[in-house]
């Protein structure tokens, strides 16, 4: 453990810190139906006119079981939406590496555990969705569950904050303002950001580059009769590179926790993450609105200590999960180290992260 890595996590720390107070206030405007924001000569609009093709009254609170509807409702609608997106993407535009539909289960795996903000990826990205599918399944699922995890902790604060109160805001309300005035404007500055590193955000077909050493691999050729796969030998010379709208999909990514990248690698990908001011950017992002959301819960309250006794003991529990992650790491695998593949440099495979054993823990703890 080297004193930059002590410094690295005390800086994290600090500039989160910062960020809280001034991102808790404007999440306390969003969140307040009648709230006024520096954005609403150029978003309120739009948010009238979406309550009013909606059919929303935006003052009409509802109580829990009316706002649990809601949201149960908006989320069925979304993963029907995008389970449906997946299984004819071949059908839809956008889609120039010609990549089929995907099978029932894989369809509705994806589209549930997207709706859910799990965001369990049991494919790779980019061999397998198309650019229709990433931006307007996984990505816009990106940002409407973040809304609603956003929502449904606004609510959880109002029934702490009301003392006699029935009601709970109202759940349309909260997800069209979470999405206009939070998400958006920050995603739109974050992805902005990210091309400026490296990251990718266009509609081409994939690139192919020869390699200069060909590599020697197995793929398999058939089934046997006994189940098992028949290989036989291939030599690759050349790689595929990946293309897409990607910078717009790591931004909601990172800052609506959301685990689903654009390729299978993620955050380890160069192109989702391609500078060491990136990787810190994006590892900030990704508890900034949650921080922000314990102000959120001080103002409301009206004790505000009591929001930062919340995010102290957060970090407390955060801390002491990448320092345990850290010394793990460091170590790295000693299995792995038995066999000469691993010389110090700790155990760095598969990870979401690209610089260092420090930053692997940090990533490792808070997604």
């Amino acid at each position: 453990m080297h004193p930059t890595d002590w410094f690295q996590l005390a800086l994290y720390i600090g500039l989160l810190a910062l960020i809280t107070k001034p991102l808790g206030v404007y999440l306390t405007q969003v969140l307040d139906a009648n709230g006024k924001t520096v954005l609403d000569p150029a978003i309120k609009p739009l948010e009238k006119l979406t309550y009013a093709l909606m059919g929303v009254k935006p003052d009409k609170e509802q109580d829990w079981k009316r706002y649990t509807f809601s949201m149960l409702a908006f989320s069925l609608a979304g993963c029907v939406f995008t389970y449906l997106i997946l299984r004819y993407q071949h059908l839809l535009p956008l889609n120039p590496q010609k990549l089929p539909g995907l099978d029932a289960a894989l369809a509705f795996n994806t589209a549930v555990s997207f709706t859910t903000n799990t965001n369990w990826q049991s494919y790779t990205g980019e061999a397998t969705m198309s650019y229709f599918s990433q931006m307007v399944a996984l990505t816009i699922h990106n940002f409407t569950s973040a809304a609603t995890g956003i929502a449904i902790a606004a609510a959880l604060v109002r029934g702490i904050s009301r003392a006699s109160a029935s009601t709970l805001g109202n759940f349309w309300t909260d997800v069209i303002r979470v999405t206009y005035y939070l998400l958006l404007p920050l995603c739109v500055a974050f992805a902005v950001f990210l091309v400026s590193q490296g990251i990718v955000q266009n509609f081409k077909s994939y690139d192919t580059a020869k390699l200069v050493e060909p590599v020697k691999t197995q793929v398999v050729k058939s089934l046997g009769a006994d189940g098992r796969s028949v290989m036989e030998d291939k030599v690759i010379t050349e790689q595929t590179i990946v293309q897409g709208p990607m910078a717009s999909q790591v931004a909601i990514k990172m800052l609506g926790t959301n685990g689903g990248g654009y390729t299978n690698g993620n955050a380890s990908h160069p192109f989702e993450n391609p500078t060491p001011l990136s990787n810190f950017i994006q590892m900030l992002s990704i508890f900034s609105i949650g921080s922000a959301l314990t102000y959120y819960l001080g103002r409301m309250t009206k004790n505000q200590g009591h929001g930062w006794s919340v995010w102290s003991a957060m970090m407390v529990m955060f801390v002491i999960g990448v320092v345990a992650c850290w010394a793990a790491e460091a170590k790295g695998n000693p299995g792995h180290q038995a066999l000469g593949l691993i010389t110090g440099d700790g155990n760095m495979e598969r990870k979401e992260v690209r610089f260092g054993i420090f930053n692997s823990s940090l990533f490792a703890t808070i997604t």
